[in-house]
């Protein structure tokens, strides 16, 4: 029985692969810096971008709305689709989540797997039983529906306020030993600022979620372990501005290697697209429970140029109160697989996560204006990318 489970986890997630070293890797930096460096360190994105990219290997692909309410709530909207064992197993998944600050016990999480899906219209939008997801046709603004799980439904319209974005040159970080034929990649493609319209239903009472979004598709063309051993998240909406960041870090097999792509936008315009980024852990606590460092002290930096090619620098610190919540991303997993998991793969994905006021920093060339904003805030540990230190 053991190793059968073994091996299916070693189908499914992969064990720990061998150390390729950092000439395995191209980061979205190193394909920015092998171009034409005079142009901006960012792609404001077409619709064509946005099609789902559906590799045939093992990957997760995802839409993710995020979203501030104008009363200082927190909502999510996501479509996984996963290529679990190629030819084998492929899913599909709708999530919800709603979080009220001033009531934290009633935070609400929905998961539910979805059948029947397609894309239509260029690959661009999303059909499933009870699921759509539909890019305009003036690539301005989705509509996200879904009555998946009739305790938590939303009808939400997110509309884009300033040009999406990706960056560098398309978004990617490659890994393979021959950068040629890479095989394996992480993209990501941003609409940081939106306008929010819509409501979530949830266990029969109708929420407005009216406010600021931001909107991620992102792509991870390989088993999701290999690709990173941790992630750093933050998303700042501001009544002007908002600020993104992405940031991962990859296991030692491909050098623990820092990736960081993210930017700031206000209504109508992108301040600046980043490749120049740090998410630090300022302070961090034991979590005894499941043996990690929680965060509690956090600076996010964004280095850049804005449009004018001035120097732009911005900075978010923050001291976090309790946190929003903490997920088991394998919380459906038995544990006698969870433990082969950990020893197999070495994998232990949890994420920690926050939502509280944030003032954000910013410094072009010798103007600073800072702007008091809510932060959604995400640290995710899946493995140790130091495990000998």
């Amino acid at each position: 029985m053991l190793n059968w489970a073994k091996g299916a986890i070693s189908s499914a997630v992969g064990t720990a692969e061998p150390i390729y070293g950092p000439e395995a890797i191209r980061t979205v930096q190193q394909h920015y810096a092998a171009g034409d460096t005079t142009k901006p360190t960012y792609s404001e994105l077409k619709s064509q971008d946005l099609a789902w990219a559906l590799p045939s290997g093992t990957n997760v692909e995802t839409q993710v709305f995020y979203i501030v309410t104008d009363d200082g709530k927190f909502g999510m909207a996501q479509v996984i689709h996963s290529v679990v064992v190629p030819g084998i197993k492929t899913t599909a998944q709708f999530n919800i989540k709603f979080f009220d600050p001033k009531k934290p016990e009633d935070k609400l999480w929905s998961s539910v797997p979805v059948s029947n899906w397609s894309f239509h219209t260029g690959n661009t939008s999303f059909y499933a039983d009870n699921v759509a997801v539909i890019l305009s046709e003036d690539g301005g603004s989705y509509k996200i529906k879904s009555q998946a799980d009739p305790n938590a439904q939303c009808s939400i319209v997110f509309t884009r306020l300033s040009p999406g974005f990706m960056g560098g040159t398309d978004g990617r970080t490659t890994y393979g030993t021959d950068q040629t034929k890479p095989w394996g990649q992480i993209r990501h493609l941003f609409w940081p600022r939106c306008k929010v319209e819509g409501s979530f239903i949830l266990k029969g009472e109708t929420v407005t979620i009216d406010g600021k979004g931001l909107f991620i598709h992102a792509l991870q063309d390989m088993k999701p372990h290999h690709a990173a051993a941790t992630w750093n998240f933050a998303n700042f909406q501001g009544p002007t501005t908002s600020a993104i960041m992405m940031e991962f870090t990859t296991p030692p097999s491909y050098g623990t290697t820092c990736v960081a792509v993210g930017g700031l936008a206000k209504d109508g315009d992108i301040i600046a697209g980043t490749i120049d980024n740090t998410a630090e852990h300022v302070k961090a606590v034991d979590d005894p429970e499941v043996n990690w460092p929680e965060p509690k002290d956090i600076k996010f930096t964004w280095n850049g140029k804005d449009k004018d090619g001035k120097d732009m620098v911005a900075v978010i610190e923050k001291s976090w109160g309790p946190r929003m919540d903490r997920v088991d991303i394998m919380g459906e997993v038995p544990g006698f697989v969870k433990k082969i998991a950990s020893a197999t793969a070495g994998t232990r994905p949890y994420i920690y996560q926050f939502f509280e006021p944030a003032t954000l920093k910013i410094k072009v060339g010798d103007q600073e204006t800072t702007e008091d904003g809510i932060i959604f805030s995400e640290a995710t540990f899946i493995s140790d990318p130091n495990p000998s230190s």
